[in-house]
C-alpha cells in the first residue's frame, strides 16, 4: 500500500507515541478520574518492565499531566478512544523507557541535536512534521511554517510548548527505533539455497492421480472418544494449544427502539424542516445548524452518497429531495447546482508487480515482461479484479486493485498520477505505468471529474425519546432481579422466547468489544472481576441504544489449560485420527488400480487428478490445499504410488504421473529481493515481540481500565 499511503503510516510502539504527541500538541483533551480507593498494597501494580513494577499511582500521575496539557489546549473530554489512546501512550512510553531504552544503551544508539534540527526544519524532514506544517492553499508541506512557529514559540502558552518538547522527544525516539530496527533489517539476508528453494517451490510442477477418502464420509456417530484420549492428545501437542485467559458469557439484550410515536414526531420534524430548509436563506448554514450530523456543501461525485449520487441527474437547483436513509439516519437535500473545482478526482484500480528502483536491471525486466503478460489476459478477456487478487503485489490485491478515489494533488506518484489523469473516460489503460515501486496495469473505474456539487444536507438521527428509554430500562431491571442465578436465568429464557439471547465466547481480558458490542469494556471487566464467577448474573448495563444482562458461563486460565478449553478442537482432531485408522485399515486389504480399490472401499472413496501442482500454491480437486499430500506428490517418483497415508481432512493413496523440474535460472535475485523484502515487512513486529518477551513484560492494565 505504499503507493496508496506514501509511507504515512507507521507501525511499532514509537509511531503510537509519536500520533498521541501530535494530538496533544493540535487540538487537546481532558483528564481521567481517577481510581486509587480501589487499589492498595500488592495489588496497585499496572504491570512489569524489565524487572521494574509500574504502580497504578506512577502510571496514573503520567496519564493526568497528558491529559491536563490535552484539556488545556482543547478545552473538551476525550472520547473513549482517545482516552483509550493516551493510556497506550503512557504504557507505550514505559516499554520504550524501560525494554527498548536498554538495547539502544547498549549499542550507543542516540540522536544528536543536530540530527532532530534536520527532522524539524531542515533537509530530511519527518514525515510527521510534513503532515502537520502543510500549506492550506498548496496541499504541500511548508518549511516556512515551521520556522515561523518557532520563532514565535516563547510567546506560546507555557502548556502548547510543553506538548512541542513532547512532540520533539517523540521524533527523537521514533527516529531510535528506526536506527535499531534498520540494523537488524540490514543484518537479515537470503541465502542462494533459499532464494534457489523459493523458486523451485513456485515452478516446478507435477501431475497426480490420487485416491481421497474424506474423514466426514464416516460418520461421527460410529467414531466414541473419551476424555482420556482428549487428555492424552492435548498432553502430547501442548505447542498446538496455548492457554489464554478468557471469560465466555451468555447475554439477554434490550434494545431500545424508537416507538410509533417516537417515529411520527421523528417525521413530522423531518417535514418542518424540509420546508425551512427550501426557504432558507443561508441554506449551508440552516442546514448545518439542524443537523446530526454534519456534512460539507461543495462535495466530489466520491464524497456523495450512493442513493443520492443516483438521482443527481434529475435533481434542479433550489429543488428538495429525499428524505434518503442511511441505517437510522435520515437526510434530505437542497440543490444548489454545480462549481468546478481546481482539482480533478478519479477512481482507478491497478495491479502492482512489484520491483523497487534500486533492484538489478534482470528483475526489472523479468518484473516488467510478467506485467506486460498480466495487461495481455486482460486484454483478451480475463478479470482484471481476479488477476489482482491472484498477481497483485501491495495490500490491494484482496480488493480486486481497487485504490479508491484520490486527486491529482500529489496524493499519488508522479507517474501514475500522470497517468491516470492524462486517460480520458473509464477502463483499461493501453501500456503499463512504470514508478519506482514497480509496473502497474492500471483500469480507471470513474472517469476523472473536477465537478463539485452544492448540496445543503440536513442529516437527522431517528433516536427513542426519554420514555421509551425509560420502559426498556424498567424491562431490564426486573429481569435482573428476578434472575439471579444461572439456573433463574436460562429458566426464564425457556419461558420467555421474545427475550434475544447471544453467547460471548473466550472474550480476552483486555477486550473492549465482542461479537457486534462496541464500548463494552464495563462488561468485560465485571466478568473479570475476582467476585464475578462462572454462574454469577450482572446487574443493568447500558450498551449504546440496548441494555445488557450478563451471566458468565466458563473461564479459561492461560497457565492452567484443560481439555475443555479447547474440547471441540481436541474431539474434532482425535476422531480424525481414529478415523483415519480405520480408514487405511480397510484400504490396506484391497489391491488393483485406483478405481478399482474406490469400488471395493464402497461409498466415500473418490478417484481425482491434478495438474501443474507447485509446491507454494498447490490446491487438489476435493482436499484443498492438503500440504502433507501434496508433498507426498513431490517425493514419489513418477509412476509409483504410495501407502495409504493421513492428510488434513481424510486418507490418500497417491500415484505420481508427471514431474516437470524447475528450469535451470542463472539469476535468483528476484527471489532473494522478494524473500528480503517480506522479511522486511516483519522484522518490526518481530524485533517488538522479542523485546517485550525478553524484558519479561506484564500488562496488568486490564483490571484497572
Amino acid at each position: 500500500m505504499a503507493l496508496i499511503t506514501k509511507i504515512r503510516e507507521k507501525s511499532g510502539i514509537a509511531a503510537a507515541a509519536i500520533a498521541i504527541s501530535l494530538i496533544l500538541f493540535l487540538i487537546g483533551g481532558d483528564i481521567f478520574q481517577g481510581r486509587s480507593s480501589f487499589f492498595g498494597g500488592a495489588k496497585d501494580a499496572v504491570g512489569e518492565i524489565g524487572g521494574e513494577t509500574i504502580k497504578y499511582q506512577d502510571f496514573q500521575n503520567k496519564v493526568d499531566e497528558i491529559t491536563q496539557q490535552y484539556q488545556q489546549q482543547s478545552g473538551r473530554s476525550p472520547g473513549e478512544q482517545e482516552v483509550s489512546m493516551i493510556r497506550d501512550q503512557v504504557w507505550n512510553q514505559y516499554i520504550l523507557d524501560l525494554a527498548y531504552g536498554k538495547e539502544y544503551e547498549t549499542l550507543g544508539l542516540t540522536v544528536s541535536p543536530a540530527e532532530l534540527v534536520d527532522m524539524v526544519q531542515g533537509t530530511n524532514i519527518h514525515p510527521s512534521v510534513r503532515q502537520q506544517f502543510t500549506n492550506p492553499q498548496t496541499g504541500q508541506f511548508d518549511k516556512n511554517y515551521v520556522i515561523q512557529f518557532l520563532k514565535n514559540f516563547k510567546t506560546l502558552p507555557a502548556a502548547q510548548q510543553q506538548a512541542w518538547v513532547n512532540f520533539e522527544k517523540s521524533l527523537s525516539q521514533d527516529r531510535l527505533r528506526l536506527k535499531y530496527e534498520n540494523l537488524l533489517k540490514m543484518s537479515t539476508y537470503t541465502t542462494n539455497v533459499e532464494a534457489q528453494k523459493d523458486y523451485v517451490a513456485q515452478t516446478s510442477k507435477v501431475d497426480a492421480r490420487y485416491l481421497y477418502v474424506p474423514f466426514y464420509s464416516v460418520a461421527d456417530s460410529t467414531i466414541k472418544v473419551t476424555d482420556a484420549q482428549l487428555e492424552e492428545y492435548l498432553s502430547s501437542h501442548k505447542d498446538l494449544f496455548q492457554g489464554q485467559t478468557t471469560r465466555s458469557i451468555q447475554y439477554v439484550t434490550f434494545p431500545v427502539i424508537p416507538s410509533k410515536l417516537d417515529t411520527a414526531s421523528f417525521y413530522n420534524d423531518l417535514k418542518r424542516l424540509a420546508k425551512e430548509l427550501a426557504i432558507a436563506k443561508n441554506d449551508s448554514a440552516f442546514a448545518m445548524m439542524n443537523s446530526d450530523v454534519k456534512t460539507p456543501y461543495y462535495s466530489t461525485l466520491a464524497e456523495i452518497p450512493e442513493a443520492v449520487k443516483g438521482q443527481l441527474g434529475n435533481m434542479t437547483p433550489g429543488g428538495i429531495y429525499g428524505p434518503f436513509k442511511n441505517g437510522l439516519t435520515y437526510s434530505i437535500y437542497k440543490y444548489g447546482g454545480i462549481q468546478k473545482d481546481s482539482l480533478f478526482t478519479v477512481r482507478a484500480s491497478h495491479i502492482l508487480i512489484n520491483a523497487p528502483k534500486d533492484a538489478s536491471d534482470s528483475v526489472k525486466a523479468t518484473a516488467r515482461k510478467r506485467a506486460e503478460g498480466i495487461l495481455a489476459q486482460i486484454k483478451g478477456g480475463a478479470s482484471f479484479e481476479a488477476m489482482a487478487q491472484q498477481f497483485g503485489t501491495d495490500g490491494t490485491a484482496q480488493q480486486g486493485g481497487d485504490l479508491g478515489y484520490f486527486k491529482n494533488n500529489g496524493g499519488m506518484v508522479k507517474p501514475f498520477e500522470n497517468a491516470v489523469f492524462a486517460f480520458s473516460g473509464t477502463g483499461l489503460l493501453p501500456s503499463i505505468v512504470e514508478t519506482d515501486f514497480g509496473y502497474h496495469i492500471v483500469k480507471v473505474t470513474e472517469a476523472k471529474t473536477n465537478t463539485r456539487y452544492k448540496l445543503a444536507a440536513i442529516n437527522r438521527t431517528i433516536a427513542p425519546s426519554q420514555s421509551t428509554m425509560d420502559e426498556v430500562l424498567r424491562k431490564a431491571d426486573a429481569f435482573a432481579a428476578e434472575n439471579t442465578t444461572k439456573e433463574a436465568f436460562e429458566a426464564s429464557l425457556k419461558k420467555d422466547k421474545t427475550l434475544l439471547m447471544l453467547r460471548g465466547d473466550r472474550i480476552p481480558e483486555g477486550a473492549s468489544s465482542f461479537n457486534n458490542l462496541q464500548n463494552a469494556r464495563d462488561i468485560v471487566r465485571w466478568a473479570f472481576n475476582d467476585d464475578t464467577k462462572v454462574g454469577s448474573v450482572s446487574d443493568v448495563f447500558q450498551n449504546d441504544n440496548q441494555y445488557i444482562v450478563a451471566l458468565v458461563t466458563g473461564s479459561t486460565d492461560k497457565e492452567k489449560v484443560k481439555v475443555d478449553d479447547f474440547r471441540e478442537e481436541l474431539t474434532a482432531r482425535v476422531k480424525g485420527d481414529l478415523k483415519a485408522e480405520q480408514i487405511e485399515k480397510k484400504l490396506a486389504g484391497i489391491s488393483g488400480t485406483l478405481e478399482q480399490i474406490a469400488q471395493k472401499y464402497g461409498a466415500g472413496a473418490l478417484v481425482e487428478t491434478a495438474t501443474d501442482i507447485t509446491l507454494a500454491q498447490g490446491v487438489l480437486t476435493s482436499a484443498g490445499a492438503d500440504p502433507t499430500a501434496i508433498g507426498k506428490a513431490f517425493g514419489l517418483k513418477v509412476g509409483k504410488r504410495s501407502k495409504p497415508f493421513k492428510g488434513e481432512g481424510g486418507v490418500f493413496i497417491m500415484e505420481t504421473t508427471k514431474s516437470t523440474p524447475a528450469p535451470a535460472i542463472a539469476d535468483l535475485t528476484l527471489y532473494k529481493n522478494t524473500a528480503k523484502m517480506m522479511a522486511g515487512q516483519r522484522t518490526s513486529f518481530y524485533i517488538n515481540e522479542a523485546i517485550k518477551e525478553n524484558a519479561k513484560v506484564v500488562d496488568n492494565r486490564a483490571k484497572f481500565f
